[in-house]
């Protein structure tokens, strides 16, 4: 395959560079975060969560690193709750169909979402002990 054919299946958003790039990735990222925020109650259990407790964790006399330390566990969670999401919303794009490997990604990245909120009680449980 030459270079053309290769792009010629691409985005026509891979072309733009610069700041032109990061704005409009910008409104596709805020775009991301409104579809989430419609179509999946986890985020926005999570979200929640993480609009009590990142105060919450400013407000404790823990140091700096153990304040990152707890805010960064929760902002993971949003993180990998996005990524599942995005997981789940393209096997279901490809089929709606009970098949065992839709099962498996959509599981896989449910079991990702799990270690992440475990991560966020063993930091802030550590942080806090």
């Amino acid at each position: 395959m030459s270079g053309e054919e290769g792009t010629a299946a691409e985005s026509h958003h891979k072309g733009k560079t610069g700041l032109k790039r990061v704005w409009n990735a910008f409104f596709y990222s805020m775009e991301g975060f409104r579809a989430a925020w419609k179509h999946e109650d986890a985020f926005r259990q999570e979200m929640v969560l993480a609009l009590v407790l990142i105060p919450l964790a400013l407000l404790l006399e823990h140091g700096g690193l153990g304040r990152a330390m707890m805010i960064a566990s929760l902002l993971l969670v949003l993180i990998v709750e996005l990524i599942n999401s995005a997981i789940e919303a393209t096997v279901d794009r490809i089929s709606l169909e009970n098949h065992r490997l839709a099962k498996r990604a959509k599981d896989i990245g449910s079991a990702a979402v799990l270690i992440a909120l475990v991560n966020v009680l063993v930091v802030w449980g550590l942080v806090l002990l």
